[in-house]
This record gives C-alpha cells, structure tokens and sequence, in this order.
C-alpha cells in the first residue's frame, strides 16, 4: 500500500521557497535598514523631523512583521502577510504622495518618502511583487 505524503503546517510550501525566499531576503533587508536608520535618527536628532523619523520606525516595523509573515509556512502566516504588505504599499503612496505635496513635513527623507526614492523605488515595487507572489501561492481552501 502507497504512503501518501501530507504536507503538515510548519513544512515549507512554494511560497517559502525558491523566489520566495529572495522576497523574504529583500524584506529582511528593509527591515534591517529601515529599522536601523530609524532608530539612529530617533535617538540623535529626533527634533529635526519628529514626523519622518516616526514614519520610518513604522515601515521598519511592518518590513519586520512582512519578513516574518512571508518567511513563515501556514495559512495564518499567509494572511498576516498580506495585511502587512498591503500596509507597507497603502503606506509608500499615501507617505509618497504626502512628502511631494508637503515636503515641509519632511525635512528629512524616509523610507517611503517620494515613492523610497532613496531605497531605489524598492519600497514601491517590492509590495507589488510581494502581493503577487502571495496571491500566486494563496493557501487552498480548507475542505
């Protein structure tokens, strides 16, 4: 009699592997550099621009969670990476379009600042490609 295989939660799925894990490589990436400038820039000079240093902690924590979500197998993980990506592009054209049009309120850059202009409009494409991705590898309804 044949085994057949089942695939338990925690095992890797398509989404986990191969083109996703260059994703989540780029996720972690953003995190650490978002993270890390947000931080030095809170802790050094947070007068300067209270609001862009803010705005940058906040996208350095949803590439936190976004790395983490897309990283991990399991329907649960999966939707929580679709939130936070979706976060992450609503935030880059909302965050975008509001440094163009006051850029008085942005005396410093931010991650998502002109579209992540500074990141090389990473921060724009990345959450495009990320939803695809996720949409592509969307869990299978359960029976």
């Amino acid at each position: 009699m044949a085994k057949i295989a089942s695939r338990t939660p925690t095992q890797a799925t398509g989404r986990t592997t191969g083109v996703g894990r260059i994703i989540v490589m780029l996720y972690a990436i953003l995190a650490l550099a978002a993270s890390w400038r947000s931080g030095f820039q809170i802790l050094t000079k947070f007068d300067e621009a209270p609001v862009a240093f803010t705005l940058s902690a906040m996208a350095g924590i949803v590439y936190i969670v976004a790395t983490i979500a897309l990283a991990t197998p399991g329907r649960k993980a999966w939707s929580v990476a679709v939130v936070a990506v979706w976060f992450e592009l609503i935030g880059v054209v909302t965050v975008g379009t509001w440094s163009l049009l006051a850029p008085q309120m942005f005396p410093e850059s931010t991650v998502w600042s002109s579209f992540g202009i500074g990141y090389g409009f990473i921060p724009l494409i990345l959450p495009l490609i990320g939803l695809y991705w996720l949409y592509k590898h969307r869990p299978k309804p359960l029976a």
